[in-house]
């Protein structure tokens, strides 16, 4: 017989167990891509697990089936932070969210083993801020917007309060995982401090005379031209942030879509009740029929949540991060331009001099070391970026089998009902 295929004997677009560096153009590894023409007795993962295919209702997630065996901490982890715990404060002057801080270490800088602290967004504010004047020369992790558009986001909904609290975890975990961030005395102060406030007081005066002598030394200054090697991963840089706000906008117009089509589908199954309220003969299988339409519309909610709480989210931070990527460029810019201006001014002068000045040997230590800092933040970065994204489009394959294979079952179990009937002469 030749009639249509099974959706169980089609090919699943199965992603593969390693994934290569996104180029400037953000294409995918061709092993990505790679469909694996599968049967439900042979399949198996690169990693060698089988799969069984022989329900699409026992599907496992890919990700607890996948090996990611390039992990970041190669060394031995002496420092962990989560957040957690939202709670809503309602004053008489404003209301806010604050979030369990807890921190447990090893590290002789602590003076305890454990700590919990509540903060709020503000306070993640000034840690990034502290971590961007203390430690100008590293890539600082973005933390997620601060204002939403009115009547779009409600800021105190529980779903953009949890999906907050994860872009907070995750700014705390990058910090913990950087070997020179961690250390800030800055970060220490937020992880233990029971009152922030006294620090942030205290802090205030000489951050406005330090920001006003960075913008004295920076501003006069212009670079020739990048290093090659900055130079391309500035242009690396603009082509990726490019491509994920083109990805980031698309995504948001397929959920918006896929919500009209749910509001649709929800219309659509109830009518073939009332349908079938019409027709005794037929209001069995037109009952199956709504009944399959409300699982479908149950699996598409679903779908869309996890698009809008685990998708975009990663999208929009790794945007922001690109953006930091390019402010830290900007400023190692800046650095090298004030040498190249300060060994102009020293070869102008008639005088004989024995050495370099001082002033000019320390420029070109700092441009040295935001070099350096500069590289390996970008080597540790581009990590971490090739396991976020490894682990998004994983997840992501993983979300849309399920759907369809809910989708499948739900359209399954309505055949019996359809084929069983015996006809009416």
């Amino acid at each position: 017989s030749s009639g249509p295929k099974s959706l169980r004997e089609m090919p699943h677009p199965l992603a593969t167990s390693s994934s290569e560096e996104m180029g400037p153009a953000l294409t995918p590894s061709p092993d990505l891509l790679q469909p694996r023409s599968i049967a439900d007795k042979d399949l198996s993962l690169p990693n060698g697990t089988p799969v069984d295919t022989s329900s699409p209702a026992s599907s496992s997630s890919l990700l607890n089936r996948l090996q990611l065996d390039d992990d970041l901490d190669g060394e031995t982890r002496d420092l962990f932070v989560t957040v957690d715990d939202p709670k809503k404060h309602v004053c008489t002057m404003e209301t806010y969210i604050t979030y369990r801080v807890t921190t447990k270490t090893t590290r002789a800088e602590f003076d305890l083993p454990e700590y919990s602290v509540r903060r709020r967004y503000q306070d993640f504010d000034w840690l990034r801020n502290k971590l961007e004047e203390s430690q100008p020369t590293h890539l600082i992790p973005p933390l997620p917007e601060k204002f939403v558009v009115k009547g779009v986001v409600d800021r105190f909904s529980e779903e953009f309060v949890e999906t907050r609290r994860k872009a907070l975890d995750k700014f705390l975990k990058r910090i913990t995982d950087h070997p020179v961030l961690s250390f800030n005395e800055h970060f220490n102060v937020f992880l233990t401090a029971k009152d922030l406030n006294t620090y942030k007081k205290q802090g205030m005066a000489l951050l406005s005379k330090v920001g006003e002598s960075v913008k004295y030394v920076t501003g006069g200054y212009k670079l020739r031209s990048r290093p090659l090697e900055f130079a391309a991963i500035g242009e690396y840089l603009d082509t990726f942030s490019l491509k994920l706000g083109t990805i980031d906008r698309i995504a948001q117009r397929i959920i918006k879509e896929q919500l009209e089509y749910l509001v649709e589908l929800r219309e659509y199954g109830p009518v073939y009740s009332t349908w079938g309220g019409l027709e005794v003969e037929l209001a069995e299988p037109l009952e199956g029929v709504s009944a399959c339409i409300g699982n479908c519309c149950t699996a598409l909610e679903e779908l869309s949540e996890d698009m809008t709480e685990d998708f975009l989210p990663v999208l929009r931070e790794y945007i922001l991060y690109s953006d930091s990527m390019k402010n830290v460029l900007k400023k190692r810019d800046q650095v090298q331009a004030e040498y190249e201006a300060k060994l102009e001014a020293v070869a102008l002068k008639k005088e004989d001099r024995p050495k370099v000045p001082t002033d000019v040997e320390k420029c070109q230590d700092r441009v040295e070391c935001f070099n350096a800092d500069l590289k390996a933040d970008m080597e540790r970065w581009q990590n971490n970026k090739r396991q976020d994204f490894r682990q998004l489009l994983m997840g992501m394959a993983d979300k849309n089998i399920q759907y369809y294979e809910k989708c499948l079952t739900a359209w399954e179990s309505i055949i019996p009902l359809l084929q069983d009937k015996p006809e009416t002469k």
